[in-house]
């Protein structure tokens, strides 16, 4: 599981942030893993989301496409 830079409460709130971002060129929402897991910065593919950061408890999960590492696409 990955978590995105910035922290977002809902799942609803990624979707439009990544909506946002590949319709204007504003900042880019980027994913990353904590502890020993891999660098996400130039990954590219399917990763697993979670949010909202620890230690809040996580109430959503979602898959997402990462291009160069940056978000383009959530389910």
């Amino acid at each position: 599981m990955a978590y995105t830079v910035t922290n977002f409460k809902t799942k609803k709130a990624l979707k439009e942030a990544v909506a946002e971002q590949n319709q204007f060129a504003g900042s880019q929402v980027r994913c990353y893993q904590p502890g020993l897991g891999p660098d996400l910065s130039n990954f590219t593919g399917k990763i697993c989301l979670e949010g909202p950061h620890y230690p809040k408890p996580h109430t959503w999960y979602a898959e997402a496409e990462l291009k160069d590492g940056v978000v383009v696409k959530v389910k």
